[in-house]
């Protein structure tokens, strides 16, 4: 009997393990569905971004897939900053590590900024890269 009540928790916790595990994977389908729209998208576990022409789409995924959509177009963005523990860094020289990353977007009022989150900086670079040269274009 007392065996039985020590593997209980480690039971708990495979079936735990299990579900979330299915639940990444089902956000993962719904993220590639909604992404064949874009030229160019991205998922972690934060946001999903995609771009299509000079519109940028981001949300937040779930498994039926993204929520709390929102599009605006690079041609109102006044300027473009890498977040990286709610502070500015340097696109050419980021930190290696960070919490808080976001790439956040300076467009006129009433909107005054978007932030997008990431969960690595190396990703957050790398977009911030590619779009501040299509906002030079």
């Amino acid at each position: 009997m007392e065996r039985g009540l020590l593997w209980l928790p480690l039971l708990a916790i495979f079936f735990w393990l299990a579900w979330s595990g299915w639940n990444e994977y089902q956000k993962l389908e719904a993220y590639k569905s909604w992404a064949e729209q874009f030229e160019r998208a991205k998922y972690d576990i934060y946001a999903v971004l995609g771009q299509k022409n000079s519109h940028l789409t981001w949300g937040k995924p779930t498994r039926k897939g993204p929520i709390d959509l929102a599009t605006f177009s690079l041609k109102e963005v006044q300027s473009l900053h890498l977040l990286v523990n709610n502070q500015v860094v340097s696109l050419e020289t980021p930190p290696e590590r960070g919490r808080n990353i976001a790439l956040e977007f300076i467009l006129p009022a009433p909107t005054a900024s978007v932030k997008v989150p990431f969960t690595q900086i190396s990703l957050a670079v790398e977009w911030g890269k590619f779009l501040h040269k299509e906002l030079l274009k």
